[in-house]
């Protein structure tokens, strides 16, 4: 088990950026699949996008070329920079975690996917 909490959310208008941080209590151990979740104000979980310990990065269509997940290990840190954001992006962003896996796979943005470990969320709010 691991504790994640995230921080840099906030309310931006179109075409800003954010950088959101997920803070993990503790190293992760070399193999894991971790990624960024949004829940939608019409209460859809949507996967956004996720990375594994060889590096190995996935993302929804939607967020593909205007956000970048990535890693720093010695600082327990995961983020997600958040370019040329979209009304459409507004949403609680949480991150999750598996560790008991080798590094993520097809399930790895799959909404029903049950990650063990998960944070409580920041908000995302982008006006048009």
């Amino acid at each position: 088990q691991v504790l994640l909490v995230e921080s840099g959310g906030g309310s931006v208008q179109a075409g800003g950026s954010l950088r959101l941080s997920c803070l993990a209590d503790r190293y992760i151990s070399s193999s894991y699949c971790m990624a960024w979740f949004r829940h939608t104000p019409g209460n859809r979980r949507e996967g956004v996008a996720a990375i594994d310990s060889s590096q190995s990065t996935t993302y929804a269509d939607s967020v593909r070329g205007r956000f970048t997940i990535s890693r720093d290990n010695a600082k327990n840190t995961m983020y997600l920079e958040m370019n040329s954001l979209k009304p459409e992006d507004t949403g609680m962003y949480y991150c999750a975690a598996d560790l008991m896996v080798v590094g993520c796979g097809y399930w790895s943005l799959d909404s029903a996917y049950q990650y063990p470990n998960q944070g409580q969320g920041t908000q995302v709010t982008v006006s048009s």
